[in-house]
């Protein structure tokens, strides 16, 4: 499950693209982490664009993502998800 990130001012834009479940929600909410720790943005864009599969994990790097940016009085939106995506998160 590749991860791209895209720093620009106070954005943190975050492509996900391939399946995230169990194992790659784990590395993706580390990865999320880091990112957010090292950038400290106001807001993190999680573009879904490319995500093909997602099970009730990617709901919890949702939640976390933006849990984590609460606490760093920042922002968090969901941009291009796709049908497999907002099926789980409605």
């Amino acid at each position: 499950m590749p991860v791209s990130c895209l720093e620009e001012g106070q954005i943190l834009t975050v492509r996900i693209t391939g399946e995230i479940d169990h194992h790659a929600a784990k590395k993706l909410m580390t990865e999320l982490g880091r990112q957010i720790d090292t950038t400290l943005p106001k807001e993190v864009r999680l573009d879904l664009g490319g995500v093909t599969f997602m099970d009730s994990s990617g709901i919890a790097v949702v939640l976390r993502t933006w849990k984590r940016m609460q606490e760093v009085d920042g922002t968090m939106t969901l941009w291009t998800v796709p049908a497999c995506a907002a099926k789980v998160l409605r």
